[in-house]
Formats: C-alpha cells, structure tokens, sequence
C-alpha cells in the first residue's frame, strides 16, 4: 500500500500475490515461487542470475510491523536476501518514526552499501534522502510507497491500487449480472478515505461496477484496523437493512468487518476482502461465511524488491527481458482469489 500515514499498507497495494510472484520469476527463474513459512515468500534465481556476482551489501528498511502486512514486507525481503550467498542483508530497525527512518537510512549511504530497498513510511517526506543515496551512486528500489521524484530511485515496485478496485468490482458485478440482481445495494467499507491509495481504490472500484450499469450504495471508511473495521461495519449494517454484496479493502480490517457481520447475524449478501491475508483466504476456502473473494496487494512484492535490488547492484537484467537493464517502473496486478484458486494463492498469504 502506498500509505502515507504510516498505518497500512497496503497498501495496500494491490498488486497480486500470484503476480507479485509472477514477477519475481520473471527475475530470477521461471520456477514458481516456494513458501518459505511464516508469509514469506521467496523465488530461486535460474538461468545466469543463478550464479553468484559481485558480492553485494543490500540495505532495508521498513515501517514498524504493526500490520499484518508490514510484517510480511520485512519477513519477504528477509527470507530472499537469503537465498542468495552473493548478497549480505543490512537491514536496519524498522520505525514508524520518519525522523528516526532518516537516520537510519543515512547510515547506510554513510556505510556506502551497494543498493538500498526502501519503503518509506511517507514516500513525500523521504524523497530528498532518496535522492541523496542516488547521487552518492546508491541505486535505490522504492518499495510501494512512491517518492515524489523519479531522481529519488533508480527502480520503483508496488501495487495498483486502482487495478484492486476494479478487481473487486468486476468479480462483484459479474457475480450479481449473472445471477440477474437489478439494481444492487452494493456497499463498500475503505480504508483511511484521505489518502490517494484509498481513492484510487474506490475511483476503480466505482468503474468497474458503471460497466455492469452498477453503483456504489452505502459507503463507510475504517482506518485498515479491526477496531476501525468492526466500528464502521456495524454502522453501514444498520444504515442498510438490505445488502447484496459488499467490498472491504482491507482483510486485516476485515477481522472486524466479519465479526460486525456475525454479531448482526446477516447473510443475505457476499463479500469481497482486500490484499490477500492468510486468513482471509482460509475463509474463503472454508466457504463458512460471506466472504467469497480477496483482491491481492500482495507483500511478496518485498521479495521482488530485494531480487531486484541484487540485479541492479551487479548490473544484471532481468533474464527474460531483451532489454540490459532493470526496469525503472513495475506495476504488479490485482489477483481475485476465489474458492476454485485458493489452493494457488494460499501459499503465498501472510498472517493478519
């Protein structure tokens, strides 16, 4: 997620877990990616990025693991910089104190490590000590949450925050279209609604359901917290006495969001979650409750991250590219995790 506050993630992110898995294969190795347990996620390097380079000193550097999938982020990035015996991990503590994530940042380009994987707490407000790494010839990978300037990194990762809406809505509208529901209540539970990621999401979200001929009804935003999540939820339930489906963006918010569900003893809708947590898949598998689907923004993009990182600092492409070098932009897509996949995805999931 490309939070600004410091809260979440995700997020969100969207991006999908299989792509973000997806991806790190396009890096590395055509091979799928193995769960390393406990939600991280890790790709085999293959063809001539199999062999050892130049050994290299990687610096990471995270917010605080106070969300599930933060803590994933740093257990992914961990657990790829493992696989390689040409690369040394110098991850430094993670904070969600910006000032404190300066510092320590400046320490790594002070220890002129080879690359840096960053993920900002505020992409804005680190943008200069981007830049800094990058003119003292530290090529930066800028996890999810962007700098302000393309000067600030030399490759930027993350997902699509609006490719996650419209994959919550097409699953919803092509659900409700081919059941033959006329005109849907169809709610939607955001995350912190000041922030782009949240906007983007719902601006997706809202397109997608205007190709069915559909809109969005009741409307509440939470703060990607189960507290928030159950708060909100409860809310919009008394506000509609009569739901077809629902989109959470969040599925560790939806912890809460499913426990306001069961407390008011509705089901007469569907749900749809958001970011693709362990547990909410399990859920799904499960087919127990309303929640029949996620949308990945997946923290395997971490994994990615430090692979790229890797390429970058030995000069490295990626192999099944024509083109020499490391792209300077990727955008990961937004998986629909649904009962028929779930054994695919579930893997790859992390722990709310």
């Amino acid at each position: 997620m490309s939070d600004s506050s410091g809260l979440a993630r995700r997020g969100f992110l969207v991006g999908a877990l299989g792509v973000g898995a997806a991806l790190t294969a396009a890096c590395t190795s055509n091979a799928a990616p193995a769960a390393a347990g406990g939600g991280a996620n890790v790709a085999a390097a293959a063809g001539d990025n199999a062999e050892p380079g130049t050994p290299v000193t990687i610096g990471f550097s995270a917010p605080a693991a106070d969300h599930g999938w933060i803590a994933a982020i740093a257990a992914n990035a961990q657990a790829q910089a493992g696989q390689y015996s040409d690369v040394t991990l110098e991850a430094v503590n993670p904070t969600n104190d910006i000032t404190q994530q300066i510092a320590a940042v400046e320490t790594l380009i002070n220890q002129g490590v080879d690359a840096l994987v960053i993920l900002p707490n505020d992409g804005s407000q680190l943008t200069s000590l981007g830049r800094r790494a990058m003119d003292a010839g530290i090529p930066v990978i800028n996890l999810d949450r962007i700098f302000d300037s393309p000067l600030a990194y030399r490759t930027w990762i993350g997902g699509d925050n609006y490719g996650m809406g419209v994959s919550a809505g097409t699953y919803i509208g092509t659900r409700l279209r081919d059941a033959g529901v006329a005109n849907p209540v169809i709610g939607e539970i955001a995350g912190i609604d000041n922030l782009p990621l949240t906007q983007a999401r719902s601006q997706g979200f809202s397109d997608a359901l205007a190709s069915f001929g559909f809109a969005v009804g009741p409307r509440q935003a939470a703060d990607f917290t189960a507290q928030g999540g159950q708060r909100v939820a409860a809310n919009l339930l008394q506000a509609a006495p009569q739901l077809d489906a629902v989109w959470n963006h969040d599925d560790d918010q939806g912890i809460g969001v499913l426990a306001a569900i069961t407390q008011a003893g509705r089901s007469e809708f569907f749900m749809v979650g958001g970011a693709g947590s362990a547990n909410a898949m399990r859920e799904i598998q499960a087919d127990t409750s309303v929640l029949k689907a996620t949308v990945t923004y997946s923290p395997t993009m971490a994994s990615s991250a430090m692979a790229l990182a890797r390429l970058v600092a030995q000069n490295r492409g990626m192999g099944d590219l024509v083109e020499k070098e490391v792209p300077t932009s990727i955008t990961l897509a937004s998986a629909t995790i649904t009962k028929e996949n779930v054994d695919t995805y579930l893997p790859l999931g992390f722990e709310s």
